[in-house]
């Protein structure tokens, strides 16, 4: 910006850049859902490849839980409905939960 002396003043305006913190969504076993439909929800709403599903399905069924994502809150609360919505309308159990990475 040029003023009436001909001197030039350049200011800059100082910023902070907003990062959300990541929820990791996690499945947990249980004894009556079955390893297809977990496979399935993970392709369907976690966008996983088939390998990566039954990768990802094998440790929740023997370590008891495997995260299938990080994702800002608001993502994940959304994913963890949608996982609940699909596996109730399913008939089974299936759990989900999200916890602040």
């Amino acid at each position: 910006m040029a003023t009436k002396t001909g001197v030039q003043i350049h200011t800059r305006a100082k910023t902070k850049s907003f990062v959300p913190r990541p929820y990791k969504v996690i499945l947990l076993n249980d004894d009556v859902t079955t390893m297809d439909f977990v496979v399935y929800i993970l392709m369907e709403i976690f966008a996983k490849n088939f390998n990566d599903a039954v990768d990802l399905m094998m440790k929740v069924h023997k370590q008891g839980r495997a995260v299938c994502g990080a994702y800002p809150k608001e993502i994940a609360e959304c994913k963890q409905q949608a996982v609940l919505q699909a596996a109730k309308a399913a008939g089974f159990p299936l759990r989900c939960e999200i916890e602040e990475d």
